[in-house]
């Protein structure tokens, strides 16, 4: 007879049900272990609304993060796109500054109502103390709460948000030099 079944010779049905429990129990806690976590460790908490600067403008202005939006989208006035350089400028409320960017592609956002095509452009933006290139989709958001919407693009590099809060994670990179 081999090892194993005389060790389980021994036992009745219900108790070689409860060695398999602990046996499962067990592998659940290995598996579980927060060692095994770690990437979460190295993720930055942030709530549902944060300031964000635009470089190298060093425009500060409040975003919604949004985990239903795949893209970041900024709020613009008097867009146009000449030769594949989209100029526009930021609302009056956040500098009126006229900015200029080369549009890298265009994508297509489904809203509620409709589906529209919109210019993307690569911007420089600080959130928190990290400092990253993203692609952002132009649009007048005139009608809406917040000039920014920070989507899956900018969450994806390292962010868990917290939709409890606001405001938990100010701009620390303002500096030229931060990351």
């Amino acid at each position: 007879m081999s090892s194993t079944k005389r060790c389980f010779a021994y036992l009745n049905g219900r108790q070689i049900n409860i060695v398999i429990f602990l046996i499962l129990l067990f592998i659940i806690a290995i598996f579980s272990s927060p060692a095994l976590h770690a990437e979460d460790k190295t993720k930055t908490l942030i709530g549902a609304v944060e300031e964000v600067v635009l470089f190298p403008w060093g425009v500060k202005l409040p975003a919604r993060i949004d985990t239903g939006a795949s893209m970041t989208s900024l709020d613009v006035r008097d867009l146009t796109i000449k030769r594949g350089v989209a100029q526009f400028r930021l609302s009056e409320q956040y500098g009126n500054t006229l900015i200029s960017l080369h549009v890298i592609r265009h994508c297509y956002v489904r809203s509620s109502d409709a589906q529209e095509r919109r210019p993307v452009v690569k911007m420089e933006i600080c959130l928190g103390s990290k400092r990253m290139h993203v692609e952002v989709n132009l649009n007048d958001r005139s009608r809406m709460e917040y000039p920014l919407i920070l989507g899956r693009n900018v969450l994806n590099q390292g962010f868990i948000v917290d939709s409890s809060k606001e405001k938990i994670f100010p701009p620390g990179c303002l500096e030229r030099g931060s990351q």
